[in-house]
């Protein structure tokens, strides 16, 4: 059977749709580039908040509506949280399988081409989970935990050539008031030490220069192992045991949970990134305390203040909620002040997405959908002139840049190609983009010095030194 595989979600999903195109491929499955070329299209769904949810679904109803007589299974977190009602409620879906037997993607796509889907005898037979006398989440400690996997030499890699996600711990226990994590990743569950060792050398191994550190919170990394040792400071301190030249960049630090000893550690090994993804949702006591987060504006601006005081070249990330319930004209004043204050390098805004199964789902108070969209159009205003005042440091400087894409030149045109690639100041996918001006070939995924001269909007234009 041939399939392709349509992924939705976040890194921590690509790194489940990686290791399952890597079981499968490795059972002689065929993937395609193309679902007009393939027999089974693979929706890898995100559940997280409504939107990604009707993304999902969407896309199934559409691939089901062009290619009629092709098998749909539908994967992922949406699948993990809502197999039961989408196994009634979406027949378009030849298969249901969550995320919790990653593992089990081989078995429930041979009995898909064996014709025991929904859609032909023996049906469900694909559905993970089914006849399985196994508390959630125990299905896929083997993998998570060092037993059976593809392995790192053997997943393809979803992700601009030169860098690929690592995917260090899954699950969350931090029960955040708003967030679904929990309902559909279980508890929180680290990966050994050893494992991810060999998982980056093998990366590195296969040419890549840039090592993303993902988990719903690296900061909790090894606090299911109390007392053994495992922290995300030990980690960054066996991963600096590798040889080579890259980058390890640390991508979502929960800020009540962060390490301050891994400043140590970057400071004597410029190979970690001094790039901070710290989602601090918010400013306000009251909203935080609804949102089960323990911080405080003064505690997270004094985070702010130590990580810049130590590094002076750190780059700062975060993310912020509008719209959650009690959220008053007052709260938000109080969070436009911390932006101010913050001077945040880049910064997302999310509204509230109202989820069922959260403790946030009940809660009075209820801000409606125009005005949190509002606050979030504010918000988003006001960081322009901050991120741009931000990154203009950078102009004049030396860097690295990682090559990503080659645009060709018109047909008529006299220009060179165009590259486009990665700063160390620019996370994949949402920040900006580094636009590599030269007249030489350069090959995609390759690490190279250069110069940073001009900043065009969020991006920033590079020569090659």
């Amino acid at each position: 059977m041939r399939y392709f595989l349509d992924p939705f979600g976040c890194a921590k999903n690509q790194v489940d749709a990686e290791n399952m195109m890597a079981s499968l491929n490795g059972a002689g499955f065929i993937s395609e580039e193309s679902a007009e070329e393939a027999d089974l299209i693979i929706v890898n769904s995100c559940g997280f908040i409504e939107s990604a949810k009707k993304e999902s679904i969407d896309a199934v109803l559409a691939w089901h509506k062009l290619f009629p007589g092709k098998k749909i299974l539908l994967a992922g977190c949406l699948a993990q949280r809502y197999k039961e009602e989408l196994s009634v409620e979406l027949p378009e879906a030849d298969a249901i399988f969550g995320i919790d037997d990653l593992p089990g993607i081989v078995e429930a796509v041979t009995a898909l081409a064996a014709g025991r889907g929904r859609r032909g005898p023996d049906s469900g037979v694909a559905r993970s989970g089914d006849r399985r006398e196994v508390r959630r989440g125990e299905r896929c400690e083997a993998a998570l935990r060092g037993g059976p996997d593809p392995g790192a030499g053997a997943r393809p890699l979803l992700s601009l050539p030169g860098s690929a996600y690592v995917k260090i711990s899954d699950g969350c226990d931090n029960n955040c008031s708003y967030c679904a994590i929990p309902l559909i990743r279980g508890r929180f569950k680290s990966r050994p030490i050893e494992s991810l060792v060999e998982e980056c050398k093998t990366l590195l191994e296969r040419g890549i220069k840039e090592l993303c550190l993902i988990g719903q919170d690296l900061g909790s990394y090894g606090r299911d192992f109390p007392g053994s040792g495992k922290s995300l400071p030990a980690l960054m301190q066996a991963l600096s045991g590798l040889n080579g030249d890259f980058w390890v960049r640390l991508l979502y630090i929960h800020p009540d949970h962060f390490p301050l000893s891994i400043l140590d550690i970057m400071e004597g090994d410029r190979r970690f990134l001094p790039y901070f993804d710290i989602p601090f949702q918010h400013s306000s006591e009251k909203i935080l305390k609804a949102m089960n987060r323990s911080g405080t504006a003064e505690n997270y601006l004094g985070l702010i203040e130590k990580i810049r005081g130590r590094l002076s070249d750190a780059v700062i990330r975060s993310t912020f909620l509008t719209g959650f319930p009690g959220e008053t004209e007052e709260d938000f004043a109080l969070l436009l002040d911390f932006q101010r204050k913050a001077s945040l390098d880049w910064m997302g805004c999310f509204t509230y997405s109202r989820e069922e199964g959260t403790p946030a789902y009940d809660m009075k108070g209820r801000v409606t959908k125009k005005t949190a969209a509002l606050r979030k159009s504010l918000l988003e205003e006001m960081q322009i002139p901050i991120t741009e005042k931000q990154i203009d440091r950078l102009v004049g400087r030396s860097s690295e840049v990682i090559v990503e894409e080659r645009f060709e030149p018109a047909f008529d045109s006299d220009e060179s190609a165009l590259y486009l690639g990665r700063l160390p100041c620019q996370a994949p996918e949402v920040d900006g983009t580094a636009i590599i001006l030269t007249e030489k070939t350069l090959t995609l995924g390759a690490k190279l010095p250069c110069k940073v001269i001009a900043r065009r909007g969020f991006d920033l234009e590079v020569t090659i030194v």
